[in-house]
């Protein structure tokens, strides 16, 4: 009988989706799925930092107690009115062509970073790896995915695109007008959640496929995940934070201090999950 291939899919969703996330991976452990045995692992946004962290072999409970940690001096960020204004105008402006959209925001995305308005590069790559137990790519398949700030094309990076991994990290988590978009060769990159908060559909033509998506929803050209994931021959298992869990996420996805109840109601959440993602990993 041949194997079935299996996927991970980890969407965007900030700070708190990171805690999120590790929590419902770490819950789903204990109730026997293991999501850490994924042929493929694709992580757009906060979704990047843990498939990074999940791939390199990091134990899943070191994870979940890393998460737990009290924030520290870690600098609470927000995606602003004025922020969230320009992205509608964006959207409005591009009419529904997608491309357009992600040109505009990496305009944004540029302009922000040149002013001064956002975190260095520097200090930002020293967030990444603080957050990356291992700093290299693993051998296992991961998929990082990011936005070319000029252009709008989406890129998948991989361990055969010659990024550093924690370039293609900060990349995919670089989003626009809050974080400063990542050079990369001469060309600058943005959030890969532009395009769509998981991408899953990059985890086409697997068989079983198991999406973490704490930002479920499209908005104007950025597609949802159920868009991505309907027709998909693939055995397909969403799960998203509940209403328990988007208590705990909070207003603010972006603020250190509401990691660790994220984190603690994504593992309560996997007991609710688990028969259902297990059916689709391993029935």
């Amino acid at each position: 009988m041949t194997s079935q291939r299996t996927a991970l899919v980890l969407g965007g969703g900030g700070i708190t989706g990171i805690a999120w996330e590790t929590g419902v991976v770490a819950g789903l452990a204990d109730a026997g799925v293991d999501l850490t045995t994924a042929d493929l692992v694709v992580g757009t946004s906060a979704g990047s930092v843990v498939g990074a962290q999940l791939t390199t072999g990091t134990p899943v409970e070191d994870l979940f107690a890393g998460q737990l940690e009290p924030p520290s001096q870690e600098r609470v960020a927000r995606l602003g009115r004025r922020v969230l204004a320009r992205y509608a105008l964006a959207m409005l402006r591009s009419r529904r062509d997608d491309a357009a959209f992600r040109r505009r925001i990496g305009a944004l995305a540029r302009a922000a970073a040149d002013a001064g308005l956002t975190p260095t590069e520097e200090e930002r790559r020293a967030a990444i790896a603080s957050r990356l137990p291992v700093t290299e790519w693993p051998d296992r398949r991961l998929m990082v995915t990011a936005v070319d700030a000029e252009t709008g094309e989406f890129v998948p990076f991989t361990r055969t695109s010659g990024v550093e991994l924690v370039a293609a990290v900060g990349a995919s988590c670089a989003v626009p007008g809050v974080y400063p978009p990542v050079t990369i060769d001469g060309r600058r990159y943005v959030d890969g959640g532009m395009r769509s908060g998981a991408n899953a559909d990059l985890a086409g033509g697997y068989d079983r496929v198991v999406v973490l998506a704490p930002l479920p929803r499209g908005i104007g050209p950025m597609t949802s995940v159920d868009a991505q994931v309907t027709g998909m021959v693939s055995r397909v298992a969403v799960v998203s934070p509940d209403d328990a869990a988007r208590s705990a996420i909070g207003k603010n996805v972006l603020d250190p201090a509401a990691r660790a109840a994220a984190a603690r109601a994504g593992r309560r959440q996997a007991a609710d999950v688990a028969a259902r993602v297990a059916e689709v990993w391993a029935g």
